[in-house]
């Protein structure tokens, strides 16, 4: 078995660390799209996130992952099966995440007909694909600036839905597909479409490090990890246990953390002082702040909460100004300070 790079060992990038744990804390958040150079550590962190993740509990033979507690969002097996007066037995598993590759074909996206099955017993059945397997996951796109249109249109529709619904082949299957989408990308290699950048909750900005130490840092331990996976992995592996422990307790104290209206007061006041489009970037920019005060232990959302996270939740919504040539995160950054206070 592959041992992936430890979660906490990865030097710096917290910006793109946090968002990746806030939508593991509330999935709602609606996905990160992590741009940045080369070699800056965007891939390793998202293969790295299952070493923190807490267990989940799954439905016990179900193909898709349910949740043995949730009657609204289960697939037909499992209705079925409750249906018929079937004890629940269910299973604690690691929380998926999945790779979409590129080069991938719907069919291995949505699933398809079993062809093997069907030629050598006539029976019609269905091969989930990778949208199944992701499902009360996470599905990771890299390079997704330059996945095919096609893949795109596919993947907001499941996205904005929460299911998959295949239709071929004389076969007709829902199934509940419901992950958080974490895409990377180099934005030199093409931009993103806005239709897709706009369901992406949070946006995260990586940058090659240039301060000389923890350059030095960065090489250092991933030399180490390369020449002994297994030993560097055991060096972390407390860090790991202590991280995931405490992210079970932010998901367990999430709905418990409250949002005054002077937050929300907060939060509408910076995103009309940004201009932002609709009232999703302040969605996003409460759910964010509440995922990171019950991180921090906080019994409620504060002004230190909201600065946090507002930079990722609405660099990416705002329009572009003739009037203003400064980047998006610099116009965030001063409205930040303006209504939130350095």
């Amino acid at each position: 078995m592959r041992i992936a790079y430890p979660f906490s060992a990865i030097v710096g990038q917290d910006e793109m660390k946090h968002a990746l744990l806030v939508a593991a804390i509330d999935p709602g958040v609606g996905g990160v799209m992590i741009f940045g150079d080369r070699g800056t550590g965007k891939s390793t962190a998202v293969r790295a996130l299952p070493g923190v993740l807490p267990a989940m509990r799954v439905t016990r033979g179900c193909r898709y992952g349910c949740d043995p507690a949730a009657n609204g969002s289960r697939c037909e097996e499992c209705r079925r099966r409750s249906d018929d007066g079937a004890a629940v037995r269910h299973d604690r598993i690691a929380v998926p995440v999945v790779n979409l590759p590129l080069g991938a074909t719907e069919d291995r996206v949505v699933g398809a007909l079993d062809l093997e099955r069907a030629l050598s017993k006539g029976e019609k059945h269905f091969e989930p694909g990778l949208l199944a397997k992701a499902n009360r996951g996470f599905l990771y796109v890299d390079e997704v600036n330059l996945l095919e249109d096609h893949l795109v249109d596919l993947l907001l529709d499941v996205a904005a839905s929460g299911e998959n619904l295949v239709e071929r082949e004389g076969l007709s299957v829902r199934h509940p597909a419901r992950f958080v989408l974490v895409g990377s990308g180099n934005p030199e290699e093409g931009e993103l479409r806005p239709q897709l950048l706009d369901r992406f909750g949070l946006s995260v900005e990586v940058t090659t490090p240039s301060d000389v130490a923890e350059r030095v840092e960065v090489v250092r331990r991933r030399d180490a990890f390369d020449r002994d996976p297994a030993a560097f992995a055991a060096r972390f592996r407390d860090d790991d246990d202590a991280l995931r422990r405490k992210l079970a307790r932010a998901i367990a104290r999430l709905d418990a953390v409250t949002v005054s209206d002077e937050a929300l007061a907060l939060a509408s006041t910076l995103c009309v002082a940004l201009g932002t489009d609709g009232l999703r970037g302040e969605l996003t920019l409460i759910r964010a702040a509440r995922a990171t005060a019950a991180l921090d232990g906080a019994r409620a959302v504060g002004a230190a909460q909201l600065r946090r996270v507002a930079t990722s939740a609405l660099r990416h919504r705002l329009r572009r100004s003739p009037l203003d040539e400064s980047s998006a995160t610099a116009r965030v950054t001063r409205a930040v300070a303006e209504v939130l206070g350095a």
